[in-house]
C-alpha cells in the first residue's frame, strides 16, 4: 500500500482563491454552452407541479468539445491537466463551498416568493423548488454536465500523471479509463433518458442533489483512478479479462434495463429482446430485465462500480469506498421504490411483485 498523494497532505502551489477561478470559471463555460449550443429539443411529462418543460440536449456536444479542447491544450503544452491531480484537494474544499452556497442561494431566492417554510436546514438540504434555473437553464439536468464532464477531465489528468512519470499507462489504468469514458459517453448519448427519471421530475433541487452532482461524482467516483497514478504492479492478463466481463454484463444490464423502461413509456407497443413488449394493464413492464427482477438496472450499476474499483486490487479500501456506499444507497433506493410503486399503483403493484418476486439478484433477493 501506499502513502496517500500530497494533493491530500499538503497544499502548495494552486491557492485556493485560484482554485475557485478554475471551477467557477469550468462551470461558467459550460452554462454558456448548455445556453448556446444547438441541440435536439425534447419536451418532458409533467412534473409534481403539473409544468412541461422543454430541454435542450446538447450536453453530447458539450462534453465532446470541452474535452477534446482540454487534450489538445495539453498535447500543444498551453495547459497542464495534471493540475487536477496535484491539487485535487483544493479543488474538492471549492466544490464543497460551492455546493452549499448554491444550495442556500437557491433556499433563499424561493423563500422570497413563497409562504410555509419548511425550515432553513430541511429547506437547504431537500430545496424547496422542484426546477430551478439559471438564465433559462434547468439547474437539476445542468447540474450532471459539470459531475461527469469534471469526471473525465479528473480521469484523463490521472493518465497524464502516470504518463509523464512513469512512461507508460499500466493495464489496470487502460482498463479503468475505458471503462469510466463509455460510462461518461453512455450518459451523454441517452442525455434524453434523464428527463423522465425521479430525480428530474419529482425532487427538489437542494444540498442532496447538488453536492452529489458537484462533489460525489466527480471527486469520489474517479478515486479508483486517482488510486492507480502510482500503482505500477502488473495485472494479469486473466485478471483483466475477468474485469472486463464484469463491467460489460453491468454495463448491459444497467443500461439495457433503462432503456426498455424508457422504449416502454414513449410507446408501449415497442419489442423487447425481438418480441412485443408484455404488461400488466399497460403500466408495468414485464418484458426484459423488468420480468427478470424489479431493479436490476440498479444491480448492473453496482456490478459497473465495482469493477471501477477492482482495477486497483485489494492494495487499499479506499477505492472501494465508491461502489460499496452506492450499493447501500442503491439497495435503499430499491426499498424505498417499492413503497413508492406500492402507494402509485396499489393492487397492480401487488401483482407485479407476484409476477417478478425477486428485486436485485434473481432467485437470491
Amino acid at each position: 500500500m501506499h502513502d496517500l498523494p500530497s494533493a491530500w497532505t499538503e497544499f502548495s502551489g494552486l491557492t485556493l482563491i485560484e482554485a475557485a477561478a478554475i471551477f467557477l470559471v469550468f462551470v461558467g463555460i459550460l452554462l454558456l454552452g448548455s445556453m448556446w449550443l444547438p441541440g435536439r429539443k425534447v419536451v418532458a411529462a409533467p412534473d409534481l407541479e403539473g409544468v412541461t418543460r422543454t430541454y435542450t440536449l446538447n450536453g453530447l456536444a458539450l462534453f465532446v468539445i470541452v474535452v477534446l479542447l482540454a487534450v489538445l491544450g495539453e498535447i500543444l503544452d498551453v495547459i497542464s491537466l495534471s493540475v487536477l491531480y496535484t491539487h485535487f484537494a483544493e479543488l474538492f474544499i471549492v466544490a464543497n463551498v460551492f455546493a452549499f452556497a448554491l444550495s442556500a442561494g437557491l433556499y433563499w431566492r424561493a423563500a422570497r416568493g413563497q409562504s410555509g417554510s419548511p425550515g432553513f436546514l430541511r429547506g437547504v438540504f431537500f430545496g424547496r423548488q422542484l426546477n430551478p434555473t439559471w438564465f433559462g437553464v434547468d439547474l437539476k439536468l445542468f447540474s450532471y454536465r459539470p459531475s461527469l464532464i469534471a469526471l473525465a477531465l479528473f480521469n484523463v489528468s490521472f493518465a497524464v500523471v502516470q504518463y509523464d512519470t512513469y512512461g507508460e499507462l499500466t493495464l489496470q489504468m487502460i482498463l479503468y479509463q475505458s471503462f469510466t469514458f463509455l460510462y461518461v459517453v453512455n450518459y451523454f448519448q441517452f442525455e434524453g433518458g434523464m428527463i423522465y427519471t425521479w430525480d428530474i421530475v419529482s425532487e427538489r433541487f437542494g444540498w442532496m442533489l447538488a453536492w452529489g452532482d458537484y462533489v460525489l461524482v466527480p471527486f469520489f467516483y474517479c478515486l479508483p483512478g486517482w488510486w492507480l497514478v502510482h500503482q505500477t504492479d502488473s495485472l494479469p492478463a486473466i485478471a483483466g479479462a475477468a474485469l472486463c466481463l464484469l463491467f460489460v454484463v453491468g454495463f448491459c444490464v444497467f443500461r439495457g434495463a433503462n432503456q426498455q423502461k424508457h422504449r416502454f413509456k414513449q410507446n408501449a407497443k415497442t419489442s423487447i429482446w425481438g418480441r412485443p413488449a408484455e404488461s400488466l394493464d399497460g403500466r408495468l413492464l414485464v418484458s426484459g430485465f423488468w420480468g427478470v427482477g424489479r431493479h436490476l438496472n440498479y444491480t448492473g450499476e453496482i456490478c459497473v462500480y465495482f469493477a471501477f474499483a477492482l482495477t486497483t486490487g485489494f492494495s487499499s479500501w479506499i477505492p472501494f469506498l465508491l461502489p460499496v456506499w452506492l450499493t447501500a444507497l442503491l439497495w435503499h433506493r430499491s426499498t424505498r421504490d417499492d413503497r413508492r410503486c406500492r402507494i402509485k399503483y396499489g393492487d397492480l403493484w401487488d401483482r407485479y411483485r407476484q409476477r417478478v418476486p425477486y428485486a436485485l439478484i434473481p432467485r437470491v433477493y
